[in-house]
């Protein structure tokens, strides 16, 4: 299938590892010139020469606003302008309701709500002058099912979709699909370290995910490759769940 991303100019954030490095290899997979950021620049080399030519790393912290607001024009000026936003913050500390002081919350909104904000605020006037515009945010299944021990996570994500499907809404007409994927689990070290091992995080999944295994990184950067394509061009202000069927809730 012809996903219609042939020379299409994609940045994605948390590249360098996990999820992240998995939808830019996906990206760069069917055509894209993808810049892929994170905070280490030495893993974003790493993750560069295992994508291939088309991945160019550019470091960027989640939580630095004002780097953040820059890094489009670096993109565009090193591979063109930015039409595809893969928005990945990772996630914050684990705890329950009462057990984060206000820096931690203030730390979690910078990175998982005002992050979005500012990255988008760069790219959409520039996608709306073309006519054309992909934005993707990496979500999490606790918008739909809040998570216990993740209350960060819980309540910043749900903010950031509440923007995020304000904006859909608002550039539909321009060409601009904007749409959210709500995360189950995956094989991927953070898992590893919240589950304490891979193989404790496997062994939970055969036990509480009906698909009983791990998604595996690949399958979620094909996902997240066909939201960004010309095929799904209608797809917009969604939440679209990739979670080996663990969602109970009907919508």
């Amino acid at each position: 299938m012809d996903l219609g991303l042939e020379e299409r100019v994609a940045l994605v954030m948390g590249a360098s590892r996990g999820l992240g490095r998995a939808i830019a290899a996906a990206l760069a997979r069917e055509g894209a010139n993808v810049a892929i950021a994170s905070r280490s620049t030495e893993k974003l080399e790493e993750a560069a020469g295992e994508i291939g030519a088309r991945a160019t790393p550019l470091a960027a912290d989640a939580g630095d606003l004002d780097r953040l607001a820059a890094l489009p024009a670096e993109v565009a000026e090193k591979l063109g302008p930015v039409e595809i936003l893969v928005i990945n913050a990772g996630g914050p500390p684990l705890g329950g309701a009462l057990d984060h002081e206000l820096d931690e919350w203030e730390l979690a909104y910078r990175s998982l709500v005002l992050a979005p904000r500012v990255l988008t605020g760069a790219v959409v006037p520039g996608m709306r002058q073309r006519g054309w515009g992909r934005i993707v945010n990496v979500g999490s299944s606790s918008t739909r099912e809040p998570i216990r021990g993740l209350n960060l996570s819980n309540s910043h994500r749900m903010a950031a979709v509440g923007f995020l499907k304000t904006l859909a809404s608002e550039v539909a007409s321009d060409g601009i699909t904007v749409n959210t994927v709500a995360t189950g689990r995956f094989g991927t070290q953070r898992l590893a370290d919240n589950a304490g091992s891979l193989e404790a995080a496997e062994d939970a999944a055969r036990r509480e995910v009906p698909a009983a295994r791990l998604g595996r990184p690949e399958e979620y950067g094909d996902l997240v490759a066909f939201l960004c394509s010309e095929r799904a061009a209608y797809i917009t202000g969604a939440v679209i769940p990739i979670d080996g069927g663990m969602l109970h809730s009907a919508f």
